[in-house]
């Protein structure tokens, strides 16, 4: 059978070019749930001898102590070692050392977060070891896993107690939408551009929610059994995610991302909305959603200067979890009533709208791909982002769904589009409204782009007032 490993091709390169080395490494692999982090490290290890050691998942019967015990239990069933004590960190780690073999060997703490959270002692115990022992052996490559990216990011990443130890540090994203279009390909899915581009605005570009895939049956049909029938798969996604990564905490983090659902905003806003103080700790809460991958902060900027404007805002991410809060969120009681059980997704009310917005996602997610297409190279780039011009005494506002400046003075405006039906016409005339609204520089030029999936009008093409129309589906 096929592997299905897809992609990640720099980040097993990187490791690989560890094997080499006549010392120890310590590598540190972050990312969000079901990105793949084991899935790589698994790969990685079919070029050397390999053992994992996994936390034990969060919940309410979850203690330091337990943690340690369940480390000891898998100590004891990889190595054969009997009367181990589960008392001290520093033990446990001392015995692994003395443990592993004299040859090349790959070590994995995985969910390194769920492992030591809960016992403040874990990483002082971890560095003190890894002084003591495990950096004296050439061969081995120690692999700290987790999924709370900014739990890591701040006990390890930038902790003095780290300082210099870290060989290799990997932060795993999406897969690319190639990528994305050969895993569907592996899974054996033959749908169409559209039928994929629908799959992909649902799992973005996380590999194993595209993996839950099933070929025998279209995009709809899929959609249909994973999220909105009684005992589908991505039903209680969200709950288990931000129950794992957060814990006590997932309540206002919920409330963040269920008003982002609407649509961008900024801090002051959410915290009026969310009835939190507009305070360091909500930033910190925000920050957090960053660097897990949930949420992405948008600045704007000066069209003049070119330079990042204080003004920012914040918007979803994450394409699975933008469905889930738009789309099935409002409907879980249908949901657990079996209500779909005879409807066509496609007959819901902004069922086409959410697409839009899922479709807009998965672009900005994919921009590299979009500046390939133009023929922009990134160091022209001055700065690109969704644009959003605040309204003044002289000036209205608008926002652009994407916009690239580039130090030639050109400003290609995006506007991205997804239908059922090719784009008509009157995408012309809203493209007209924004380009006359945008304020640019005296001397620039301002290009207005179309990108769309599913085609267009012949009047749209025959009419010559895009300079580009890309088909996005074309980067598949």
């Amino acid at each position: 059978m096929e592997s299905l490993f897809t992609g990640r091709k720099r980040e097993l390169q990187d490791l690989k070019s560890l094997l080499g080395k006549k010392s120890a490494s310590l590598v540190v692999i972050r990312g969000r749930r079901r990105i793949g982090k084991s899935r790589l490290v698994d790969e990685f290890s079919k070029e050397a001898h390999s053992v994992t050691f996994t936390g034990l998942p969060p919940d309410k019967n979850t203690t330091a102590q337990s943690q340690r015990e369940e480390f000891a239990r898998q100590l004891r069933m990889v190595f054969g070692l009997p009367g181990l004590k589960a008392d001290d960190w520093g033990d446990l780690f001392t015995m692994l050392s003395k443990a592993l073999p004299n040859e090349p060997i790959i070590v994995m703490l995985d969910e390194i977060t769920w492992m030591g959270s809960k016992d403040p002692s874990f990483l002082g115990k971890l560095k003190i070891v890894w002084d003591l022992y495990f950096s004296k052996m050439p061969d081995l490559i120690l692999i700290l896993c987790g999924s709370v990216s900014s739990w890591i990011e701040k006990n390890i990443l930038s902790s003095t107690g780290f300082l210099g130890r870290v060989s290799l540090k990997i932060h795993l994203r999406e897969l690319s939408l190639q990528e994305c279009s050969q895993l569907l390909e592996k899974i054996g899915f033959r749908g169409s551009t559209q039928e994929k581009f629908i799959i992909l605005s649902l799992t973005g570009g996380v590999p194993w929610y595209i993996e839950q895939i099933n070929p025998q049956f279209m995009a709809l049909e899929n959609i249909h059994r994973l999220c909105f029938s009684p005992n589908g798969l991505f039903v209680d996604e969200f709950k288990n995610i931000f129950h794992d990564l957060f814990g006590k905490r997932s309540k206002i983090y919920k409330k963040i991302v269920e008003f982002l659902a609407n649509g961008p905003a900024d801090n002051t806003t959410i915290a009026s909305n969310i009835h939190y103080a507009s305070s360091g700790k909500l930033s910190e809460y925000l920050e957090e959603l960053v660097v897990a991958g949930y949420l992405r902060q948008e600045h704007t900027w000066g069209l003049k200067t070119g330079k990042e404007s204080r003004n920012s805002r914040y918007r979803i991410r994450d394409n699975f979890l933008r469905f889930y809060l738009k789309y099935m969120l409002p409907n879980l009681s249908k949901i657990e009533r079996d209500s779909f059980k005879n409807i066509s997704l496609f007959s819901i009310p902004s069922w086409e709208s959410i697409m839009g917005l899922q479709f807009e996602n998965l672009v900005l997610n994919n921009r590299d791909l979009l500046l390939q297409e133009l023929g922009i190279c990134s160091e022209e780039v001055v700065y690109d982002n969704p644009f959003f011009q605040k309204k003044g005494v002289q000036k209205e506002g608008c926002q652009i769904d994407y916009l690239i400046q580039t130090r030639f003075g050109n400003l290609f405006v995006c506007e991205i589009k997804f239908s059922r039906n090719p784009i008509a016409h009157n995408v012309i005339e809203e493209m007209k409204t924004r380009l006359s609204t945008l304020q640019a520089p005296r001397g620039y030029a301002k290009i207005p782009v179309l990108i769309h999936v599913n085609g267009v009008t012949s009047e749209v093409k025959e009419s010559g007032f895009f300079s580009r129309i890309i088909d996005f589906g074309k980067l598949l």
